[in-house]
């Protein structure tokens, strides 16, 4: 069975030890650090990527609505499994309002707590099936050719060629080892034509093939950049919330 790696959001130290308490007793769950406050929150989960968040619809600073609607936001990172906490039953329509998997009154009881793990465990188990699939989807298209429009042509482009993508004045620029191709479809929709090969959204606005990576090197307030092996030595910016993800890709 999968590890689940989890985290609290929580401030009052009594319910936050007694979620730990629970969380502890059970199988195959890995706890990453708590947090505190909601701006502690968006911190840790970049650094842990938990895979659910109990947390707690009030906290200082940040409610835990909030904190879920920037969570979702980083677009890089798979968004994690939410659970609400709260001493108000009458939270729990933005637990449903944010599609959250469920919510916890406290004090916590026991068996509500374990129905809220099978919950968890079945959704986790859901979320594996379905990567599986698309994985062997990804795969199984790999080597296929992209015919991209540029709004005179129809060119057909192996994957291979492209080095990086990036949106300019409306359009979408796709530098290749020969040119640069101008298209309208979004870079959103490139990326979904790419699933499977070796390509990652270093940044909101780039999307870079990582077999032409030369190097990583850090830049400024927790970003990066990358160095690519192209003629020109291009240079392109790599996001915080991408960092980590980024080279973990390298190290698997």
């Amino acid at each position: 069975m999968r590890s689940i790696h989890a985290m609290i959001a929580e401030d009052e130290q009594l319910a936050r030890e007694d979620m730990i308490y629970l969380l502890e007793k059970e199988p195959n769950v890995i706890l990453c650090p708590s947090a505190e406050t909601g701006k502690q929150l968006l911190d840790l989960y970049v650094e842990h990527e938990p895979d659910v968040i109990f947390l707690d619809v009030e906290m200082p600073g940040m409610t835990g609505v909030d904190a879920i609607k920037q969570i979702i936001e980083l677009e890089y990172l798979h968004p994690p499994l939410f659970i609400f906490t709260t001493a108000y039953d009458q939270y729990a329509m933005d637990a449903f309002e944010i599609e959250a998997v469920d919510y916890l009154l406290k004090p916590y009881d026991d068996a509500r707590f374990q129905k809220t793990m099978r919950r968890i465990r079945k959704q986790m188990a859901q979320i594996g099936m379905k990567r599986n699939r698309r994985a062997k989807v990804q795969n199984d298209s790999a080597a296929e050719k992209l015919l991209i429009d540029d709004g005179e042509r129809l060119v057909v482009l192996s994957p291979d060629s492209i080095y990086y993508a990036v949106p300019s004045n409306r359009m979408l620029e796709i530098y290749t080892h020969d040119e640069v191709i101008e298209s309208r479809m979004t870079l959103q929709e490139l990326e979904d034509k790419l699933q499977g090969l070796f390509f990652f959204r270093t940044h909101r606005s780039y999307l870079v093939n990582l077999n032409y990576v030369r190097e990583i090197t850090p830049w400024f307030n927790g970003a990066y950049n990358l160095t690519l092996k192209d003629d020109n030595h291009t240079t392109l910016p790599v996001s915080r919330s991408a960092r980590k993800v980024l080279l973990e890709t390298f190290k698997n």
